[in-house]
């Protein structure tokens, strides 16, 4: 079973948070696929990754820049994990079927908008109910804050 979180966002959009989290992630020596809801996501998220200032170095690739065996960060649209990961993020409302595949999973969803958070309760329960182990994060003034 994986550990899921869920990060409510509430002061920042993935964009923002997702660079500090997968600097951790390489930080521990693990891998990352992020799975994105589009390919204009995938292709913007690409851009972001490449001039965010911390981490200042996100090494990623793409199904477009290939050799996917070789990055430490993938971007995608599909529900795989080319590049070996064992972690999983998920934006953009996006849902894996394969949760068990992974160690750790990422859902982050933004909190200002009531749809994508009716979403990610729907995905809490399924993976609450599939045995995985839940945690709940919300941002808070100084960072990522764990409730209940």
């Amino acid at each position: 079973m994986a550990d899921i979180g869920f990060y409510h966002l509430t002061r920042t959009g993935a964009d923002a948070a997702l660079p500090v989290l997968l600097g951790r992630t390489l930080a521990a020596g693990e891998r990352a696929v992020v799975m994105c809801g589009s390919d204009d996501r995938v292709a913007a998220l690409d851009t972001a990754l490449w001039v965010c200032p911390d981490p200042d170095w996100l090494p990623h690739g793409t199904q477009a820049s290939g050799n996917a065996p070789m990055q430490p960060i993938w971007l995608a649209t599909d529900d795989t994990a080319p590049n070996g990961a064992r972690f999983l993020f998920l934006i953009d409302g996006c849902a894996s079927a394969r949760l068990d595949a992974f160690l750790r999973v990422f859902d982050l969803f933004d909190g200002r908008d009531d749809v994508a958070v009716a979403a990610a309760r729907l995905r809490w329960r399924v993976a609450k109910d599939a045995g995985h182990s839940m945690a709940y994060w919300r941002q808070g003034e100084k960072g990522w804050e764990k409730a209940g």
